[in-house]
């Protein structure tokens, strides 16, 4: 992540992706840079998580503590 709360690329999705699978894990936010990674991830494990792309910090905050700005 950038100062700005620009969401930057991530290394590795594939082996992330899997191991929060085998965690348990439902949905995973991941950096909209990254679209082009999930086809790399095994499809079993594809279908089975739910991807949220985001490209900014807000975005994360958002869907990762189910909080919204109403004030914009």
């Amino acid at each position: 992540m950038t100062l700005r709360g620009r969401v930057l690329p991530i290394g590795g999705l594939k082996e992330k992706s899997m191991s929060a699978h085998r965690a348990g894990l439902q949905t995973i936010i991941i950096p909209k840079d990254n679209e082009k990674d999930l086809e790399d991830v095994p499809g079993s494990v594809r279908e089975e998580l739910t991807y949220v792309l985001v490209s900014h910090l807000d975005e994360v905050i958002e869907h990762a503590l189910g909080e919204k700005d109403e004030s914009n």
